[in-house]
């Protein structure tokens, strides 16, 4: 396990559970940090900055930079950089894809723009929805932070940001890029740091984000119980992680 410099931790449900960290997470990153090693945090979560997070796991106990954040918002933004440097972005999203939006230099307008990014906004409503399906129509590129269709909350699931990309794909009959895991472009990101493939590991709960991100990527994965898919589910699947435990406590036994 010495081999891994990038350890990349998914964030709710393999890190915390809402509010509430895992304790089994907060000591595995303790005895990560012990041996020198600083994990990444990868999120589909677009809503909000790294600054943001970074205070979020702090007030966890888990201190980390906001460097060591990848969110789903800030690689849609180095993805519009890196392949439409210098084009006008329409956004549906909150503060995280705003900010990310303008940490790139990345002009943000309400009409006629070269690219649509759609991310989860909690005040969406049918003009917001209106506007990017003209904008998507007359040309932009469709870009979507994530597709994740539904959400867990203590309500039950709410609609994701998926279910609104799913709307404008059927409005438009344009398919929308998806940044967000499964898709590997945060993993990319990440590597884009200094890292090769086999010093990286992605680490989660949901095999069909977490674990397809790492394996589609082509890098090690570990699939962690006790969240969204079951190990029964993993273990049907074709395709399999690297490694498999019970708790993240298990790797280092």
């Amino acid at each position: 396990m010495q081999q891994y410099k990038a350890v990349c931790l998914d964030l709710d449900g393999t890190v915390y559970k809402g509010a509430k960290v895992i304790p089994e997470a907060l000591h595995f990153i303790e005895k990560l940090q012990q041996d020198g090693i600083e994990p990444y945090f990868v999120t589909n979560n677009s809503s909000m900055t790294a600054e943001q997070f970074t205070q979020k796991l702090s007030a966890m106990g888990i201190a980390t930079h906001p460097n060591q954040i990848m969110t789903s918002s800030l690689a849609s933004a180095k993805y519009c950089k890196e392949h439409y440097d210098g084009a006008t972005v329409m956004m549906i999203g909150e503060v995280g894809l705003k900010a990310a939006l303008q940490a790139e230099g990345i002009i943000i307008t309400e009409s006629n723009p070269d690219v649509v990014i759609v991310g989860i906004d909690h005040d969406i409503s049918y003009e917001k929805l209106t506007q990017a399906s003209l904008a998507i129509q007359s040309g932009a590129h469709f870009i979507a932070t994530n597709k994740d269709k539904a959400l867990p909350t203590e309500r039950g699931l709410v609609p994701g940001n998926g279910s609104f990309v799913k709307l404008l794909e059927t409005a438009t009959g344009v398919e929308a890029l998806e940044v967000g895991k499964p898709a590997s472009h945060m993993l990319h990101f990440i590597q884009q740091k200094g890292y090769r493939k086999e010093e990286m590991i992605m680490i989660g709960d949901n095999y069909d984000t977490d674990i397809q991100a790492g394996i589609r990527f082509g890098i090690d994965t570990i699939h962690v119980g006790g969240g969204v898919t079951s190990v029964e589910d993993v273990l049907k699947k074709m395709q399999q992680p690297t490694y498999m435990y019970k708790t993240l406590l298990d790797w280092h036994k």
